[in-house]
């Protein structure tokens, strides 16, 4: 088992940048693959980003590629989420997660172990 702490977010203005943190603890964090997701009022939480083991191999949703960056660090086990070039729409709570399997997984019925969730707001 593993459990996650996030930290960061808050509230910025379109085209600014965030920073969104996830501390692990637990099991061998290194065996898990990290993805955040978000969800909007009103809307079903949606895949973000996701990184692998190694920190190699990592995804995007189409509506966040270019503009986030995915980073983990296994030695101090934690994960990061940059978000570059905000827009009001990126407004959510934010969800980062883990689950033990294969692959770098979009589906949030893949992850087992969940983040509190913190939110980000941007303003036009």
């Amino acid at each position: 088992q593993v459990q996650l702490v996030q930290s960061g977010g808050g509230s910025v203005q379109s085209g600014g940048s965030l920073r969104l943190s996830c501390a692990a603890s637990g099991r061998t964090f290194s065996n898990y693959v990290i993805g955040w997701f978000r969800q909007a009022p009103g809307k079903e939480r949606e895949f973000v980003a996701a990184i692998g083991w190694s920190g190699r191999s990592t995804d995007y949703a189409d509506s966040t590629k270019g503009r986030f960056t995915i980073s983990r660090d296994n030695a101090k086990n934690a994960v990061a989420l940059q978000m570059n070039g905000l827009k009001p729409e990126d407004t959510a709570v934010y969800y980062c997660a883990a689950h033990g399997g294969y692959g770098l997984a979009k589906s949030l019925y893949d992850y087992h172990y969940w983040g509190q969730g913190t939110q980000v707001t941007v303003s036009s």
